[in-house]
């Protein structure tokens, strides 16, 4: 169980990975990782730049002075870098079952919001709201995801957490 937010070291994982693709500039990264998740997710400034200096204090990355956009600040990825991002690789394989939790967490807070009775979130007129209707539209987007990106048609799980944990070999108290 996390405690909040995306998994530790995702976005400078996903910045080493674009900038081993090719050199960018910080706001260039941003776009890109906003992209990537379809558009629902962008880091803030605040959280891409330290890295890009982190990565070229560390000699990950160096920057790149261009003629054609001179107030940009370029970095390109090094050998050491390579390097590096090879150790965030195994890392973040580490890491799907905190991705997996956040998204879940966040699922699961969503559907408290509509149906515990303690909260009593109104509903706007033209908002979002925090019912079965968009709760299933999320799911639909979901599932629409999958097959998109694995080329199949989804098909149910008829297992339990702890069947399907059990299935995959997969050690929940790790």
């Amino acid at each position: 169980m996390r405690k909040s937010g995306p998994p530790k070291g995702l976005i400078a994982y996903l910045v080493l990975e674009l900038l081993d693709e090719k050199p960018r500039y910080g706001y260039e990264i941003l776009k890109e990782i906003n992209d990537i998740s379809g558009g629902h997710w962008e880091p803030s400034y605040g959280s891409v730049y330290p890295i890009l200096y982190k990565f070229e204090d560390e000699g990950w990355a160096e920057r790149l002075d261009r003629e054609d956009e001179p107030d940009r600040k370029y970095f390109e990825l090094t050998d050491a870098g390579r390097e590096e991002l090879e150790d965030r690789r195994e890392e973040s394989a580490e890491k799907a079952s905190e991705f997996a939790d956040v998204i879940l967490g966040f699922y699961h807070v969503y559907v408290a919001f509509a149906t515990d009775e303690r909260f009593e979130v109104p509903e706007m007129d033209g908002q979002w709201r925090f019912d079965e209707t968009f709760s299933a539209w999320i799911v639909e987007q979901m599932i629409r995801h999958h097959e998109h990106y694995f080329d199949e048609d989804f098909e149910r799980i008829e297992a339990v957490p702890e069947d399907f944990y059990e299935r995959h070999g997969i050690d929940r108290d790790d």
